[in-house]
């Protein structure tokens, strides 16, 4: 008999896959979602942002650009600390604090802004992270996303991980929040409006195979899926991340090169 896991368990389980790996070396793939993301949420100089899940800081840091007064949480230290540096090295004002996306230490309508970028999209419990960005942005505030979509590149590796290592059972899709459709459930009559583009940032690597094994080294979720392999589970595992990656391939070189589609998600709080 399957015992589902509850969400806190499931939670421990994705706070240790974010500090496997090397979340530092893969975080630059990230880089244009940030910019697009903060580019269409388009934040005032002055107004108050908040990044969940921040992981390095792209989203916050681009903000802090736009001389706005920004604070970027994240539940895994390691990645905070990464962070910390990059806005010192800019000479950017940022508070970084450790906390979790599902507890936010911020009281009700905080925010102007409360943006997340491939971040909270990996909680455990997506109805009360979900509650916690409408709970903290101001009445009129914009609470923008963007997320991988269940169909794109990414979605698609996430099921490849799936299949070779199973989550935990009650474990909920991570790619539930590239769609509008879950979006519009998550934060109900709560947001005034809901507004979703699909956009796709193109990401390259010397070949297929340079992109499966960068991944599995460094990306938590494969690098924690192949940890639990043994070496023909391994083996194959890796085979089918590098099919996977020669199917999206549009590089005539010899290298690899896909367009890895998101959502990115503009709503605005009742």
């Amino acid at each position: 008999m399957t015992t589902i896991a509850t969400f806190e368990e499931i939670k421990a389980k994705q706070r240790a896959t974010w500090g496997s790996g090397d979340y530092g070396k893969i975080a630059w793939v990230t880089v244009p979602v940030a910019e697009t993301l903060v580019a269409a949420v388009d934040p005032r100089p002055g107004a108050t942002v908040l990044d969940v899940a921040t992981g390095t800081g792209h989203v916050a840091l681009a903000a802090a650009r736009h001389f706005a007064a920004v604070s970027g949480i994240d539940y895994v230290p390691e990645l905070v600390a990464t962070a910390e540096q990059r806005a010192r090295a800019e000479g950017l004002p940022v508070d970084f604090r450790e906390a979790d996306a599902e507890n936010l230490p911020f009281a009700d309508d905080s925010f102007d802004y409360v943006v997340s970028a491939i971040g909270v999209m990996f909680t455990a419990d997506h109805q009360r992270a979900a509650d916690e960005l409408v709970r903290v942005a101001k009445p009129g505030g914009r609470i923008g996303l963007a997320s991988w979509t269940p169909t794109g590149f990414i979605g698609q590796l996430l099921k490849t991980v799936g299949r070779h290592a199973a989550p935990p059972p009650g474990a909920l899709p991570p790619t539930r929040w590239g769609t509008e459709e879950v979006l519009r459930e998550l934060f109900g009559e709560r947001v005034s409006s809901v507004e979703t583009t699909v956009a796709k940032v193109t990401q390259r690597f010397t070949s297929a195979e340079h992109f499966a094994d960068f991944f599995l080294t460094y990306y938590g979720p494969t690098y924690k899926a192949a940890e639990r392999l043994d070496e023909d589970g391994r083996r194959a595992f890796r085979a089918d991340v590098i099919e996977l990656a020669k199917a999206a391939n549009h590089a005539t070189d010899g290298t690899f090169a896909a367009d890895w589609e998101y959502l990115i998600a503009i709503a605005t709080k009742a």
